[in-house]
């Protein structure tokens, strides 16, 4: 199966465009209820601006997109944007098209370059009539052919079918999807479709909200090397630090209805608001004891005549002030923790050849893992390659049709799936969701939880059908915190959290003594989490030790690899095409060879891949009578790496034999 992730971003490079004028934020306001959510922001944006717009859950990014792409209007203020500049949008929720193809729909992209090209045609055999040459509709006609002319280079329309499908391919697709019919695909699906089509207009601004929400790791890498090639400015609101490093070289902060300006990617700007906070702290500390003086003075002299002017001065003094607000840092993240797992066997979950199916549709087959007591493993993969279905089959929710799937002895299960907030009732409170399945001492540290997850003061009281993505999905990671597990199995969790949640429930999670089966396609949250990842692809899975960026670099060089591969071949084939009998025999001679030569070397590791698991079974069996020395350990692991190892050498040249036998 071809592997589409793999493609060059250099094999879809936008043409070179020209300046784009600055965009400007002026003064804007938005104002409701008595509350402000921005007071008077401003800021400019600049050709090839890569901006990280960030900012708690509720600060305003979503609305100030809103806002640029003038579907919200502001209660004052405006943005400023040239005439005939174009911009993208892609909002986390978007009414999604149906009724084409994936292709036909994707290529919808391209209909202003089409009606560009009728308009050139039209203008061009207008002008070919025409022979009044010195005349002012001569001149005005050549103009408007030039501007359409300049225009359609602009929006690179001289190869709409393989930038259409480039697209489809580095956002996941397969080439069988692309006569499919937009219908049969899930939301998520359609979304990519949409970004797709975004994403082939090349506007000159670009304003992303979440993007990465509904894509798979391959998918990620694949835009973010897009973004980073990308000719237009950019507006990018999202919560995964590893995607905003890699893409952005500005940071706008939204907080306490101010714009923070920095010219710095992510990481930089973390560092220099911790500077800006403290000092915002120390300037807040100061007002509050001036105030606090003045206060004291008023009160004191406030009766006598002889202070009557210094009293009233004091009052205005206080009146005219500009009292300062920070936007406090929540400590609880200190604090949280997962209750201890109660004591279980080894093998916490094994798989032997377990295989799924829908219908006609083989999701995964032959799957064989285990999962050990202590183990935090991630599972990756394109999304409808199984990710989800596994985890349900664990936790016991969806039947399977072949194999085994062993549940280990006392393992209590936790499990946070996506949809599994709507299981909780719209009428509830925050604090009515816990209160209800709390028993025991637990009970008295219900709001401490709350607050741990970002609930607190009236929060807790907000009822469950009136709360955001983000709100949902913490408080159902809350209600696990309140029954001790040994097992946690969480299906995307970090989903529309903001980064000071996911930092609270990564740090939980390092710090859980229990077992942890993780989906998720977010690289930082994974990075120093797991320690195993199993890879679901083309129906199979594929066990990776190591952290997720050791993953992602094998999986780097095994793409090459096999670049190289199919460059290879597609040379011989070349080759033989094109020369005579002599030469095609000659060629026929070396391919016998090189089978040979394959087969030995898959023989000899063969030999070996039968030791190493002799060994392992040796160890195994030992394991279950003895407790061994830490050195055992360290030879137990070295040996289990081997064998992988081994295996990843087996299957990479019985490939390379079947491609070059066919």
């Amino acid at each position: 199966m071809e592997n589409y992730s793999i493609l060059n971003i250099e094999t879809f490079r936008l043409p070179l465009r020209q300046k784009c004028t600055v965009v400007s934020a002026n003064n804007i306001t938005v104002s409701f209820g008595g509350f402000t959510l921005f007071n008077e922001i401003n800021f400019m944006i600049n050709e090839n601006d890569r901006i990280g717009l960030v900012g708690k859950n509720g600060a305003g990014k979503s609305t100030l997109l809103k806002i640029f792409m003038g579907l919200q209007q502001p209660t004052s203020g405006n943005v400023s944007v040239p005439k005939n500049f174009s911009m993208g949008y892609l909002p986390q929720q978007m009414a999604v098209a149906d009724g084409k193809t994936v292709i036909v729909e994707t290529m919808t992209a391209f209909d202003q370059i089409n009606e560009l090209e009728a308009r050139i045609e039209n203008i061009s055999n207008q002008l070919s009539l025409r022979t009044d040459y010195e005349s002012d509709e001569y001149t005005a006609l050549i103009e408007k052919l030039h501007e359409a002319t300049e225009r359609h280079h602009i929006l690179g329309g001289n190869d709409k079918l393989g930038d259409t499908e480039k697209a489809l391919w580095g956002l996941g697709f397969k080439r069988t999807d692309f006569d499919r019919p937009t219908s049969e695909f899930s939301g998520g699906w359609r979304m990519r479709i949409e970004l797709a089509k975004i994403l082939l207009t090349q506007p000159q601004l670009l304003l992303l909200d979440e993007p990465t929400n509904h894509l798979d790791i391959e998918s990620i890498q694949w835009l973010e090397d897009y973004l980073k090639n990308y000719y237009g400015a950019l507006i990018l609101i999202s919560h995964d630090r590893a995607f905003l490093d890699a893409v952005t070289n500005r940071t706008i902060e939204i907080s306490m209805g101010k714009a923070y300006d920095y010219k710095v990617p992510y990481s930089t700007y973390v560092k220099l608001r911790k500077e800006r906070k403290e000092q915002q702290l120390a300037a807040y500390e100061n007002q509050r004891k001036m105030i606090e003086k003045t206060e004291e003075f008023i009160e004191r002299f406030r009766y006598k005549a002889s202070k009557a002017n210094q009293v009233q001065s004091r009052i205005k003094q206080l009146d005219k002030l500009d009292i300062l607000e920070i936007d406090e840092e929540d400590a609880s993240k200190l604090n949280i923790k997962f209750p201890p797992a109660p004591r279980l066997g080894r093998d916490v979950f094994k798989a032997v050849n377990l295989s799924k199916i829908y219908g006609e549709h083989t999701v995964f087959s032959g799957v064989n893992l285990i999962v050990e007591r202590g183990e935090k493993v991630a599972l990756v993969g394109r999304n409808g390659e199984g990710k989800s279905t596994l985890s349900k089959i664990i936790v016991g929710e969806i039947p399977y049709e072949e194999g085994e799937a062993i549940v280990g002895y006392n393992v209590k299960i936790g499990y946070f799936a996506q949809n599994q907030d709507d299981l909780m009732e719209g009428d509830d409170t925050v604090y009515d969701v816990l209160d209800k399945v709390a028993v025991g001492d637990i009970r008295s540290k219900l709001r401490d939880i709350l607050a741990a997850f970002l609930f607190k003061g009236e929060d807790i009281d907000k009822k469950v059908r009136v709360l955001s993505g983000g709100e949902r999905s913490r408080l159902t990671m809350a209600k696990l915190m309140l029954e001790p597990y040994n097992l946690l199995v969480l299906d995307e969790p970090t989903n529309h959290m903001d980064m000071r949640s996911k930092d609270i429930l990564k740090n939980a999670l390092i710090a859980f003594d229990g077992t942890l089966i993780v989906v998720s396609h977010d690289r930082e949250f994974l990075d120093g989490l797991v320690n195993k990842v199993y890879e679901f692809k083309d129906g199979m899975v594929k066990e990776h030790l190591g952290g997720i960026y050791e993953f992602l670099e094998r999986r780097k060089l095994e793409n090459l690899n096999e670049l190289e591969r199919k460059s290879e071949l597609s040379k011989q084939i070349k080759e033989v095409k094109s020369n005579g009998y002599g030469q095609k025999n000659s060629e026929k001679k070396d391919i016998d060879r090189q089978l040979k030569k394959i087969e030995l070397q898959i023989k000899d590791i063969e030999n070996n891949i039968t030791q190493l698991e002799t060994e392992m079974a040796e160890m195994d069996d030992f394991l279950s009578r003895e407790t061994p020395e830490m050195d055992f350990f360290e030879k137990y692991e070295k040996t289990k790496s081997t064998l992988t190892a081994e295996m990843d050498k087996w299957e990479s040249l019985n490939e390379r034999y079947e491609k070059l036998k066919g």
